[in-house]
């Protein structure tokens, strides 16, 4: 997630600099600051939202987390730079699969469903036992696998994971502006180009795009917010071959 970023300034600001800033001393020389070390300072901070939430009673600097990673960012720029990379990521526009029609209406999963990792990853077939000893963490919103990345440049709510042997489960939920049949087509496209089989179909008010390859699979069950952005939870599991 990205925080304000601290810049160089206010050098007279403290008690220990206040006597080497009189109106009549000359100016002193500009320190020779390592390129490297300036842009570092420039960029904005990376934080792990991992660790947000240790004791900072004692931290210097506090940096307010939002616990999304990083932090939505709603502007058509934004949006038109996360549609050019999804494009790049699927090979190109001419590459970008149509979505199939959507299949025969299922039952609309519950409330509760909506809002639980662990019960989507039991709903896409993981198994009971591989969700309940899932860890949570935003960290596995990084390790989803390869062909199955969060949509570029969303905004991670919440995310899950078991790496144990014969389980390899990964779920991550997440925000993005970007319009819900983008979003699905470029799953769809991701999915076919790895291998996956992948069909869609209609539960309530939400899009279920699954597949399979091997005794893997893939669900993302998607649906247009209230404030018109897309939520998307994505799972994986197994192993491909």
């Amino acid at each position: 997630m990205r925080a304000r970023s601290i810049r160089w300034g206010m050098l007279c600001a403290t008690p220990l600099a206040l006597a080497g800033c009189g109106a009549d001393d000359p100016p002193a020389p500009e320190p020779e600051i390592d390129p490297a070390v300036l842009a570092a300072i420039n960029d904005p901070i990376l934080v792990d939202p991992d660790l947000s939430r240790q004791n900072e009673g004692n931290a210097a600097l506090t940096v307010n987390i939002d616990n999304a990673l990083p932090l939505e960012n709603r502007t058509q720029r934004a949006i038109e730079a996360a549609r050019e990379e999804a494009v790049e990521l699927v090979g190109g526009r001419d590459a970008m699969k149509a979505l199939p029609p959507a299949g025969k209406s299922g039952e609309a999963a519950p409330l509760a469903a909506r809002l639980s990792l662990a019960q989507r990853a039991i709903l896409s077939g993981a198994g009971d036992e591989c969700a309940a000893r899932a860890q949570g963490g935003f960290i596995w919103a990084a390790r989803m696998p390869q062909a199955f990345p969060l949509y570029p440049r969303s905004a991670a709510q919440d995310a899950m994971g078991n790496a144990s042997p014969g389980c390899a489960l990964r779920a991550a939920a997440f925000r993005t502006p970007v319009p819900l049949g983008e979003v699905l087509a470029f799953y769809h496209t991701r999915a076919l180009g790895a291998g996956y089989s992948s069909s869609r179909a209609a539960m309530g008010e939400e899009q279920v795009l699954r597949g399979t390859r091997g005794r893997a699979a893939f669900a993302v069950y998607a649906r247009t917010g209230p404030d018109g952005a897309s939520e998307v939870d994505l799972v994986t599991w197994g192993q491909p071959r």
